[in-house]
């Protein structure tokens, strides 16, 4: 399914949800160079795991090991794990990641706050990032997208907004929009990402999961506080109601 919109009304403009769009679109057309740069500013797994930045022979596609000869000497290792957060593989990549934080993002944010907004939507980035390096621990591949902090967003909001309505359409089956509450369409979504076990898809589904499980249980944790700080105004939406 792909979202259209939510039907959910925040109160305060989302500052940093917009700001972190801008981050990754400038990221993706200014910073992004090639694919050796991401080799040189993304997170890796080999590297986190062993300390040391790929040798030419991993970059190549030999497996993970201590070698202490490192193509790209001077890489900072673990700030790349933030910087990931930012990078993405392709234009739709890029595209489908920051529609959908710009879908359920502005809730989120309102309920939580600015600023306590911008760190826990980061600290959903490290600890999806977190998951799918310790369970991918010997993988030279880069890791790369906003994927796992806006599952924690996703997260997030099912908790606090279970019964908003999201519209969506189902290409290329069905394209007459649709309004689902969003228990429905984000525990879908969630399954969904088992599916993926065992594919070659080159998605982190790991990071989606423990992303969105972060966010869900911080949520939850702090649910009653949350909700005083956001609208109710989903609650006013008919169960049955289709929109366009």
């Amino acid at each position: 399914m792909l979202p259209i919109r939510d039907l959910n009304p925040s109160r305060r403009a989302p500052i940093f949800t917009l700001a972190i769009i801008a981050v990754c679109v400038v990221t993706y057309f200014f910073v992004q160079s090639d694919d050796e740069h991401i080799y040189e500013a993304a997170a890796i797994p080999c590297e986190v795991t062993t300390g040391e930045p790929l040798s030419a022979a991993e970059i190549g596609g030999a497996p993970c090991t201590e070698e202490d000869d490192p193509f790209f000497a001077g890489k900072n290792i673990w700030f790349s794990i933030l910087a990931s957060i930012f990078f993405h593989g392709n234009v739709g990549h890029l595209l489908s990641n920051l529609w959908v934080l710009f879908i359920f993002g502005n809730n989120v944010e309102d309920a939580f706050g600015h600023i306590s907004y911008l760190v826990f939507y980061l600290a959903a980035g490290l600890v999806s990032s977190a998951a799918h390096i310790v369970l991918q621990a010997e993988s030279t591949i880069p890791v790369v997208g906003a994927s796992g902090a806006i599952a924690g967003v996703m997260g997030a909001y099912l908790v606090l907004f279970p019964t908003a309505r999201v519209t969506s359409i189902i290409p290329p089956f069905f394209f007459w929009p649709f309004a689902l509450p969003a228990v429905v369409f984000l525990g879908i979504w969630f399954l969904s990402q088992f599916l993926l076990v065992g594919g070659d898809t080159n998605i982190a589904w790991e990071a989606h999961v423990a992303g969105f499980a972060f966010g869900f249980a911080v949520a939850l944790a702090a649910r009653g506080r949350l909700r005083r700080h956001s609208t109710a105004v989903v609650r006013e939406v008919p169960i049955g109601r289709l929109y366009r």
